[in-house]
């Protein structure tokens, strides 16, 4: 018999179905609506701060956090290099040139040590992210960001319920940006947050994230006509009330799947920990691991190439890992980053998802092994 395991898949079922109903019979549909508003009152307590900005994606919190910041033309921002490069193109998109710094070999965020040394008299801040959920090095950055006055960015994208010495994703830098993407833990199929204890950025960023004026909903039921005027650059970068909705329930769910996953992570670690040809991920002791993906690392003598190939044909998702963004031709030349090259060049993803069975587990940790032991699966 035919087996296909999907390497990512959203939980979702009739609480999802009966929550985009109820934002039908609204009538509210379009963005920042009531909704939006529910959401972001029920994310602030995943996120540990008071004040959360529902979005688009993950891209456009991103730039939102940069722009309430005052990154532009002639800054320089220090980007984590291994990341999907909406990381980088965020920087971009304020004009600023990001500044790409190399990687732990363990837990694959950026380097306090590369941060600090990327530092130049242009240099305004630092994006750390989380990659595949674990928080970066949080207390170290904090201390460079201080020391030369920068501020500091969470890339939260795949982080919703991770934790970082006790304290939350979403609360560990000035403002922090997730993802909610169809991969991601808890997802819409897409949407993000943009989420920071201080109400200035946040309130800058709303303006921002509606063409520059106050959301519509701020209009409701004024006893006047208001018209508002716009007097700065914005975006439509909102989120709707359908995705909104979806999410309310997504939040709910959040620590039945968070424990699923870590489910599925602590037994491929038993099933997989005692083959030589692969490196599985690492959980530190002092932050909770989300496990938005589980990324393993292949010896350098095999072909991840031909091992993707195997572990598709016998119905095993999988991919790539993320990108070594340094080496993208769109940023030119760049300061090398041999690590996070490495990783970009021996990284693959396996199915890490809530849905996951025990038995499909240990399916995929048994053609895992077959693979990648398999003599046509070196390079």
């Amino acid at each position: 018999m035919s087996r296909n395991v999907a390497l990512g898949q959203p939980t979702v079922g009739e609480a999802e179905l009966a929550a985009v109903s109820a934002v039908f019979e609204s009538g509210w549909l379009s963005g920042a609506g009531p909704a939006c508003l529910a959401f972001e009152r029920e994310f602030a307590p995943v996120a540990g701060v008071e004040h959360v900005l529902a979005t688009s994606n993950c891209g456009s919190a991103l730039h939102l956090a940069l722009l309430a910041l005052g990154a532009g033309p002639g800054d320089e921002v220090i980007v984590g290099d291994y990341t999907f490069p909406a990381t980088g193109h965020s920087v971009m998109w304020t004009g600023a040139k990001p500044v790409f710094a190399d990687v732990r070999p363990d837990i694959w965020s950026a380097d306090p040590a590369a941060v600090e040394a990327a530092i130049t008299e242009r240099t305004v801040g630092i994006v750390a992210v989380d990659v595949f959920g674990q928080p970066a090095d949080y207390d170290e950055l904090r201390a460079i960001a201080d020391r030369h006055g920068l501020w500091l960015v969470e890339d939260a994208a795949c982080s919703s319920g991770a934790t970082y010495k006790g304290r939350q994703a979403g609360s560990l830098a000035d403002v922090a940006a997730f993802s909610f993407h169809g991969r991601k833990g808890i997802t819409a199929g897409e949407g993000g947050a943009l989420t920071s204890a201080r109400e200035d950025l946040v309130a800058h960023a709303r303006k921002l994230h509606t063409y520059g004026i106050a959301p519509a909903i701020t209009r409701e039921g004024a006893a006047t006509l208001p018209v508002p005027s716009f007097d700065e650059l914005g975006y439509n970068y909102r989120m709707s009330d359908l995705q909104a909705a979806i999410m309310r329930v997504q939040v709910e769910r959040l620590p039945e799947l968070l424990k699923a996953r870590t489910r599925a992570a602590e037994a491929y670690a038993e099933l997989l920990g005692d083959v030589e040809e692969l490196t599985l991920p690492v959980a530190l002791e002092d932050r909770t691991h989300p496990w938005q993906s589980y990324v393993i690392t292949l010896d350098g003598a095999l072909d991840r190439g031909a091992v993707g190939v195997a572990l598709r044909e016998r119905g095993v998702g999988c991919n790539f890992g993320t990108y070594a963004s340094h080496v993208q031709p769109l940023y030119g030349e760049t300061t090398a980053c041999p690590t996070s090259a490495d990783l970009f060049a021996r990284h693959l993803a396996i199915p890490m998802h809530a849905n996951l069975t025990e038995d499909d587990v240990a399916y995929v940790a048994g053609v895992v092994r077959d693979v990648v032991t398999s003599p046509e699966s070196r390079a």
